[in-house]
């Protein structure tokens, strides 16, 4: 696919004219505070991390990318691509990892939903009503579970006051989208009395089928200007109060989630109804004995279902899961130069999918326990910071009239960062992790419609092992800064699904997806460059981003992202803010074999985003008037991380308007 350069160059040029739209601001010298990576055990801020480079999204950067989901929002960020199932249900994939290697957060703890394994399924914590959303990629993440061999996702809403604010703040947000029809409401407030810290937030969002350009099928033979059964409707409720005092804090949340959205494949067509409520304790005593800095004790319990629709009305499959999660955590006083963190992380959970039109269930019923102690320390060496890490777990699967499985998992880290001269770094990592299979990928016997896939589970699977080795260059001082990372994660009985033909049985007329296993190599280069990304004035990114996954003795990884270079220039002030952002996304033609799945080729395409917003105080609060624009060029895009990127196209050109209050 080609652009024509007339219709970027007209592009760039609207948007650049917005950029030169006169400042009003008196105040040129504000400053933004620095962020603190909360998934971090250290609490260290975005450009100290070591065991894992970080990225934050925040403030009106963060709304700035809101999408509908969380890989949509996330999908143009350094080494992180997007599934693009659908408009609902579209995870993160990481340095060409994803799924069950993907953990996602929420406040720390996990997201208690089932997106991790099957992209249909959507993430169970709405970005809408995110505050903040971190990203870690390698071994730092490791210390939140052996699921998290790709990283982490941490969505972080602050349900659960830790600080007392001197009088109420609050936001609200409402926008229309005009490629899906699409209106989002959300609010979140924030009070106190008598030592009481208390917090509300909820989103809504009503969007029907987006537009595409030509058609939705690459044989021609989909829908025309419009994918059906793309639409996304949502809403979410959270409450949460704690007690706060000069010791720490002690408090709980509760939040609900209803989501109802559509899938389109090739011959299948499905809507998925979601459910989930979920209740938090979060507790921070700070001081308690001698030597120790705070001890914090964390609880989630989640129970979650989704039930799939075939054709959009009729019951097909029941999936559930109840899971509870708990999290203890020791941070102790510098002990001979060392700082550092140890805890244990417990989960139980209940998983299974039930088969609504008779038969054996597609999961069985399956109870999984896991019991984890970690531990990582941190200590300078002159010029030298040194970071260790270490984890050991134990995960049992007890599945229902199937065989028991137990595995030892242990996973450690080891990281240094040399600042050979002021701002400039020179950083190492190894990390060594275990990974236990899922309940999925061990018992599944069943057709899951939205995949249009019967999924063939193996009991025998043994653990993953994975060696991941990462060199980092970065200069992370003054308005010019830069990094780059070169990484290699060699994984010993890696689990995949090959997808073979369509099965000739009548009752089963899907394509098989049997779950096996083979070492894996992925290796891959980052590099990005900023100017004044957080003051104000004229700003720039220009970031690349290429990987390559490969099956030791049977090719190439399936879905692997395609080579990526980015670029996004603007200017903000205290009043205006405004944005050009290209990305372009080669050809994919490093599919895998016909043995392990059906992929087919990727064309090359490249998104024009554009945006502009204007601070207006009215009374005690600032409304920001904003208008985005997402992809301009109204490209044909197809993932080539996405399962069904041959009949399910990104959305087209769209355009948002709203408006954003803060008091």
């Amino acid at each position: 696919m080609i652009c024509r350069p007339t219709r970027i160059a007209l592009a760039i040029s609207c948007a650049f004219a917005s950029a030169t739209l006169p400042a009003q601001a008196e105040d040129s010298t504000k400053t933004l505070a620095p962020v603190i990576v909360t998934a971090d055990p250290l609490g260290s801020g975005e450009s100290a991390m070591i065991l894992a480079p970080a990225r934050v999204l925040s403030g009106d950067t963060l709304r700035d990318k809101l999408g509908s989901s969380l890989g949509e929002t996330l999908g143009h960020e350094l080494g992180v691509n997007a599934s693009g199932f659908s408009a609902g249900s579209s995870r993160p994939t990481i340095r060409g990892l994803e799924g069950p290697r993907v953990k996602i957060l929420q406040n720390g703890m996990g997201s208690g939903d089932l997106s991790a394994i099957s992209n249909d399924h959507a993430v169970g914590s709405p970005v809408g009503s995110a505050r903040q959303i971190e990203i870690l990629r390698g071994p730092a993440a490791l210390l939140y579970g052996s699921g998290a061999i790709g990283g982490l996702v941490n969505i972080v809403n602050d349900r659960i006051p830790s600080a007392l604010e001197p009088k109420a703040t609050g936001e609200t947000e409402f926008r229309y989208s005009t490629v899906d029809q699409g209106k989002l409401a959300s609010f979140s407030a924030d009070a106190s009395a008598g030592g009481i810290g208390v917090h509300a937030d909820g989103t809504a969002l009503n969007a029907g089928d987006y537009r595409i350009p030509g058609n939705s099928s690459v044989l021609g033979d989909g829908d025309q200007g419009r994918l059906s059964f793309s639409g996304n409707r949502e809403r979410s409720l959270g409450f949460g109060a704690s007690l706060v005092r000069d010791w720490g804090y002690v408090g709980a949340s509760v939040s609900t989630l209803d989501k109802l959205y559509g899938i389109r494949g090739a011959d299948e067509k499905s809507k998925i109804d979601l459910n989930q409520t979920r209740v938090d304790i979060d507790s921070v005593v700070r001081v308690p004995l001698e030597g120790v800095e705070k001890l914090r004790f964390r609880l989630a319990n989640t129970d979650y279902r989704h039930v799939e629709l075939e054709d959009g009305d009729n019951p097909h499959v029941r999936f559930a899961n109840r899971s509870t999660e708990a999290r203890w955590e020791l941070s102790h006083q510098p002990v001979s130069g060392w700082r550092g963190t140890l805890g244990l992380h417990t989960e139980l959970k209940n998983t299974q999918a039930t088969n609504l039109e008779g038969g054996s269930p597609t999961v069985p019923r399956t109870r999984s326990e896991s019991f984890a102690s970690f531990v990582v320390e941190e200590r300078d060496f002159g010029d030298v910071r040194v970071n260790i890490g270490g984890r050991l777990e134990s995960v049992s699967r007890r599945p229902q009239l199937a065989l028991d499985r137990s595995f030892n998992l242990a996973s450690w880290s080891t990281g240094a960062l040399w600042a050979f001269t002021p701002g400039y770094g020179l950083g190492a990592t190894y990390a060594f992790a275990q990974r236990a299979p899922t309940a999925e990928e061990l018992y599944s016997n069943g057709a899951h419609h939205p995949t249009e896939t019967y999924d063939l589970g193996d009991p025998n699977l043994k653990k993953e092992t994975s060696n991941n080795l990462e060199l980092s260059l970065q200069k992370t001082k003054d308005k010019l800064r830069w990094k780059t990372n070169v990484y290699q994660n060699k994984i010993q009985d890696f689990i995949f699904g090959a997808i073979g033909e369509v099965n000739l049985d009548p009752e089963r007329a899907l394509r098989d997806r049997s779950f096996r296993q083979a070492d894996a190599t992925l290796r891959g280069v980052e590099a990005e460059i900023s100017y004044n990304l957080n003051d104000p004035g004229w700003f720039g990114r220009l970031f690349a981003d290429s990987s390559r996954g490969t099956l030791d003795s049977l090719g190439n990884l399936p879905l692997q992202p395609a080579t990526r270079t980015g670029l996004s220039m603007g200017y903000q002030d205290p009043y205006w803010r405004s944005t050009l952002s290209v990305l372009h996304a080669s050809a994919h033609t490093r599919i895998a074999s016909s043995s392990l799945s059906q992929e087919t080729p990727s064309d090359a395409y490249t998104s024009v985003d554009a945006s502009i917003s204007y601070v207006q105080r009215y009374a005690n609060a600032d409304l920001t008037w904003f208008l985005l624009a997402r992809n301009l060029l109204n490209e044909e895009i197809r993932l080539s991380t996405s399962l069904l990127k041959d009949y399910v196209p990104q959305p087209g050109r769209n355009f948002m308007i709203g408006v954003r209050t803060r008091f």
